[in-house]
């Protein structure tokens, strides 16, 4: 389905917009309460706190204190949610108009690469069944989608097993499946699409911790304090853990977003996949520092 271009531009620019917008309260959000939680802890917030767990703040003319509670309380909350489910909303619909309906999926170069390969190994038994280079598109489009789904289970499942005890193994093991994956998208579509459907993953992953994973974590504290029960403190550490990779997939996330200005240094390179994977391991770095800022 193709849409026509004013049209097309217009949505794409009023979803940009929103996508950015939405981003920036999202990500600001989320690395306050990383600042937040830095601050709270250890003995430097002891030290300069009048009480044990506070920190006073100075914006706009007001003055602000912030106490961390280790329970909730039967306080009424205020939940920071729909900032990660507008921005995923937003972006799927960026990644709909800009790839799957704009042309800049594929590259004819990889597409009849990988066409004459899978023909190849298949001894052209495929083409008199299924004409491959026919139906690219859609086939492209499926491995995209596909992607996220399978993105989210592989990660969750690992983040349900012992790996996740240990962060420099699950650090390592998660960078290796991550190169597996920037290789093989570079092999099957444009250098352009490959970049952004490994920053979709990383979005992806990041609403899906919000969604399913840390909030009903938190809400299931607040119903045990409800009901006069003591919260399972397991729960806050894990929605903790969830929150703390978000931290770190977004630096390399928001490099993807912009990559797109930057082809000749980026996915315009025969190498691309190994830049994209140099610059992970960059943004990974900065987002270590930025936490312990």
């Amino acid at each position: 389905m193709k849409l026509d271009p004013n049209t097309s531009e217009w949505i794409n620019l009023f979803a940009r917009w929103f996508h950015v917008f939405t981003g920036i309260l999202w990500i600001g959000q989320t690395y306050l309460f990383t600042w937040l939680d830095g601050q709270l802890a250890g003995d430097k917030a002891k030290a300069e706190a009048d009480t044990p767990g506070q920190v006073w703040m100075v914006h706009s003319g007001g003055f602000y204190v912030v106490e961390k509670q280790k329970m909730p309380g039967k306080h009424r909350l205020h939940w920071f949610r729909y900032e990660a489910l507008l921005t995923w909303v937003s972006g799927m619909l960026l990644l709909t108009l800009v790839y799957y309906m704009g042309g800049a999926l594929t590259d004819p170069d990889i597409s009849d690469a990988f066409v004459a390969k899978v023909n190849g190994w298949t001894g052209g038994y495929l083409k008199n069944v299924f004409d491959l280079s026919a139906h690219y598109e859609g086939f492209v489009i499926s491995v995209g989608l596909g992607l996220l789904l399978v993105a989210w289970l592989v990660y969750d499942l690992m983040c349900l097993s012992p790996l996740a005890k240990s962060e420099i193994l699950f650090a390592v093991v998660s960078y290796l499946l991550i190169l597996c994956v920037a290789y093989g998208l570079s092999r099957v579509m444009s250098g352009r699409a490959a970049y952004i459907h490994v920053g979709a993953m990383f979005g992806t992953i990041m609403a899906a911790n919000v969604w399913m994973r840390i909030l009903p974590a938190q809400r299931r504290m607040i119903a045990a304090v409800r009901e006069g029960n003591k919260p399972d403190e397991t729960l806050a550490a894990r929605a903790k853990l969830r929150s703390k990779h978000n931290t770190y997939m977004v630096v390399p996330l928001v490099f993807t977003m912009i990559s797109n200005h930057f082809p000749s240094a980026t996915y315009g390179d025969k190498y691309n996949w190994a830049i994209l994977m140099v610059l992970i391991l960059a943004g990974w770095g900065a987002a270590h520092l930025i936490r312990r800022a």
